[in-house]
């Protein structure tokens, strides 16, 4: 399975914020869109991720002061992304490895789709699920 057809089952709306934004407002964003990240954008080109987890990395390092700061001061910057045409497993392998949760989904460079873990690991168990029906067909001669 290809991460286009994550995007088709999911869509492809992406949340993003400018870099200027405070984390106060990306904490707004993420809630209002029940999500873990955002992507950091100057119109469709990333730039870089930030979720919950850089949130709290920043709060412990600089309190509540962290709330008035841009984005920028903590996103990651060296965003790993993938394309449309690679394989969901493959892509899960590096989030399980690298240990991320999100990954932002690029076309000719600019940003298209962001899929998490969990976007993964549910078109995987949808994949064994056909299996399973496939050879209990097969199994009993339907």
């Amino acid at each position: 399975m290809l991460i286009a057809a994550i995007l088709r089952t999911k869509g492809s709306e992406v949340v993003s914020v400018a870099p200027e934004t405070t984390v106060a407002a990306l904490l707004t964003e993420l809630s209002r869109h029940n999500i873990g990240a955002a992507a950091v954008a100057v119109d469709d080109t990333l730039i870089g991720i930030v979720s919950e987890r850089d949130v709290v990395r920043g709060l412990e390092r600089r309190g509540p002061d962290l709330l008035t700061a841009p984005v920028a001061d903590i996103m990651t910057a060296n965003v790993h992304t993938c394309a449309t045409e690679d394989a969901v497993e493959a892509v899960g392998e590096v989030m399980t490895l690298r240990r991320f949760r999100h990954v932002p989904v690029l076309t000719d460079g600019r940003l298209v789709g962001i899929v998490s873990i969990g976007d993964v690991v549910k078109s995987r168990l949808r994949v064994l699920e056909e299996d399973r029906a496939q050879l209990e067909a097969y199994i009993h001669g339907g």
